[in-house]
């Protein structure tokens, strides 16, 4: 009751004072003085500022300022696509006409992987006398690199000249004839099915000479999506990547020291042994 008693009286003291502080401000004519500064204060608002509208300006519909030395660069490169590009699609079409039409019916057989066709000109169809000395060399990957008439291999990706020495293709560069030196798919005629002799020895345990002779031969792709061998992957880093699989790298070695024929017999097993396995 003290402390309510207490807050009573002070609110009447100050309430006093309140009283008695207007009455002096009354008396001195200052009470007025306020009320009116109060209003001309609260009717002189500040003017509206006129804010503009923003419009994105679109550059497409205007020109863009360039220098002339960017013109001149710009319209010559665009002459030299626009005659290359000419130029290229006469030399296709010798080349349909010399060797049949790309985009016929369907009776027309489709060019194996191992005979592309290639887009050539005069001076690319001569081979060099030091490439054409090197290029029996090595029987295995070959030894002369060729960006044209090289067909890389789907597991060393390696775009070389066969080592073949009656290979009419790498040795004459007669693109209308297969490069006996690289394999090709009977199913899918793919680049899937273009193995080297050296990539299809060791990863896969076959020779060249059997692949050449059997015309049904597959590639490892179709053995497995033909249902022939499920187990029969493709084991090029590229395909195992695509099967969440770690590559092998150099595994032949490993591979002989296990008792396995190639690096494709030994993944066979391991898939097969996985499948046993009971899942977790």
């Amino acid at each position: 009751m003290g402390r309510g008693q207490a807050k009573s009286d002070y609110e009447n003291v100050r309430n006093a004072r309140i009283l008695e502080n207007q009455a002096r401000l009354t008396s001195l004519g200052l009470r007025k003085t306020i009320t009116e500064l109060r209003s001309i204060a609260s009717s002189a608002k500040p003017p509206k500022t006129h804010v503009r509208d923003y419009r994105k300006k679109v550059y497409e519909l205007t020109s863009l300022r360039r220098s002339n030395r960017l013109k001149e660069i710009t319209a010559t490169a665009t002459a030299t696509a626009t005659v290359s590009k000419n130029a290229s699609f006469r030399r296709s079409e010798r080349l349909r006409g010399k060797s049949g039409s790309l985009t016929g019916g369907e009776s027309e057989e489709r060019r194996p992987a191992n005979a592309p066709l290639v887009d050539v000109r005069k001076s690319e169809l001569q081979l060099s006398s030091e490439s054409a000395a090197q290029r029996c060399n090595s029987k295995g990957r070959g030894s002369v690199y060729h960006p044209v008439f090289g067909i890389h291999c789907h597991l060393c990706r390696q775009k070389k000249l066969c080592g073949e020495e009656d290979c009419k293709r790498c040795g004459n560069l007669d693109m209308d004839q297969p490069c006996i030196g690289k394999t090709d798919c009977s199913v899918c005629h793919s680049s899937r099915g273009v193995l080297c002799r050296g990539c299809l020895k060791v990863r896969y345990g076959e020779e060249l000479e059997e692949v050449r002779e059997n015309r049904k031969w597959m590639c490892p792709h179709c053995i497995e999506e033909k249902g022939v061998n499920p187990y029969w992957i493709c084991n090029s880093s590229i395909c195992l990547n695509k099967r969440n699989m770690a590559p092998t790298g150099v595994a032949i070695y490993r591979c002989q020291g296990m008792g396995y024929k190639s690096v494709a017999h030994l993944l066979m097993d391991e898939l097969k042994l996985a499948d046993k396995m009971p899942s977790l």
